[in-house]
């Protein structure tokens, strides 16, 4: 995008005009677009005498920080176009997702700052000393860097330097060579949750009290999440109906034959079916039907907050960490994994469990478990499917041995 600091007040209107016909205009050039223009017009005219440019951007984490302010003047009535347009910006990622490279990025200008170096412009040689730093520990804290964790940073700064209108060239070899020999020397075997099993699940299901708001919630969340094989997100992200909130990333529609779920996630918009089990005390329809039924629900948030000494349903969303700590809490107390040590056991049990549990267990072809996770690739949903396939195929005896 072309700078537009040396250029009057009359000639940027014209080119903020000209650049949003552009098709192929990134949102996050509006912004700054928008930014520059709706400086006080004084300042402006004052840069413009003395022939200097405008400051450079901070370098701070532009995660967060995309809201425009719009000082009072002639281009005051840009303002609701800014705020929209920071609203569009914080809605290409996920909440999740803006935490962690906002957390990346101060991570990596506190060590730029330690090291007497200047966060910008990008330079290579500076991104590949840090996560040699990072693999080494010496980039701050104890611990060495997972190599997972290095290939997330580099993908937040990248984001972020992206954001400041700034390139970071990833396939430079300061940065290529560098990454390519921590793998080498780091990579680990993916450390992958425990699957839960049907057994494991029904295990789970009876250490809940079936006569208490929150035991029932908790039935109906997990039977949801492993029949759908949702992400723990997509599980608390419901609305009884289309368009209830402004929070939500789905809805619900019970029919006689199950119940359809509309959910968008990173890829789009995905509908996925679950249909009703052999008995009702497994059945997630049953169990949503029920939940919805006695705490009241007939619009907003599927699953909500329990308060008052449990007996009260309030208006708030769950949040996805809740989702993963009953997971971990409802597999402990089952047994899950009896045969590990405590201590063991525990990282073992997330969210995703119930996603792995649901592709290991299904014995159906693959493409439909493909189809019911949301994955692009097959190979993507093999990942999950821990103990299912292993050794079906016995090549020792097809070979003759």
């Amino acid at each position: 995008m072309t700078a537009l600091n040396a250029t009057r007040l009359p000639n940027i209107r014209l080119t903020c005009r000209q650049l949003i016909m552009t098709d192929n205009l990134a949102l996050s050039d509006v912004i700054v677009i928008i930014e520059e223009v709706t400086q006080n017009p004084d300042e402006i005219a004052e840069n413009d005498a003395g022939n200097a440019p405008l400051p450079p951007a901070a370098a701070a984490a532009p995660v967060g920080n995309s809201a425009v302010s719009v000082p009072a003047g002639d281009l005051a009535h840009l303002r609701g176009l800014a705020d929209r347009a920071r609203d569009y910006v914080e809605a290409a990622s996920s909440a999740n997702t803006r935490l962690a490279y906002a957390s990346d990025w101060k991570h990596f200008s506190g060590w730029c700052r330690r090291q007497g170096l200047d966060v910008l412009p990008p330079d290579p040689q500076i991104v590949g000393l840090y996560i040699t730093a990072c693999a080494s520990g010496e980039a701050g804290g104890r611990q060495k860097n997972a190599v997972s964790t290095i290939e997330r940073r580099l993908s937040s700064l990248s984001w972020n330097y992206t954001q400041l209108g700034q390139s970071l060239d990833r396939k430079d070899r300061h940065i290529a060579t560098v990454m390519a020999g921590i793998r080498n020397t780091h990579a680990k075997p993916p450390r992958q949750k425990e699957a839960l099993l049907p057994e494991d699940l029904l295990a789970m299901l009876e250490t809940f009290d079936r006569g208490s708001l929150r035991g029932i919630r908790d039935r109906a969340m997990l039977l949801l999440g492993f029949a759908g094989g949702l992400r723990r997100s997509e599980i608390v992200g419901l609305d009884v109906g289309e368009d209830q909130t402004e929070d939500g990333r789905g809805w619900i529609q019970i029919l006689d034959k199950g119940l359809l779920l509309t959910l968008r996630g990173k890829t789009g918009w995905r509908e996925v079916e679950i249909g009703r089990g052999s008995a009702d005390t497994t059945c997630p329809v049953v169990a949503l039907e029920t939940w919805l039924k006695l705490a009241r629900i007939g619009h907003g948030p599927l699953f909500r907050r329990v308060i008052g000494q449990g007996k009260t349903v309030g208006p708030d969303r769950l949040n996805d960490k809740q989702v993963a700590r009953l997971v971990k809490t409802a597999a402990l107390a089952a047994g899950g994994r009896g045969d590990l040590s405590e201590e063991a056991r525990a990282p073992l049990f997330a969210g995703h469990s119930l996603r792995a549990g649901l592709a290991s267990s299904a014995e159906v072809d693959e493409r439909y478990v493909q189809k019911q996770l949301g994955h692009v690739s097959a190979e993507m949903t093999r990942r999950y499917q821990r103990r299912r396939d292993r050794f079906r195929v016995n090549l020792t005896k097809a070979a003759g041995l």
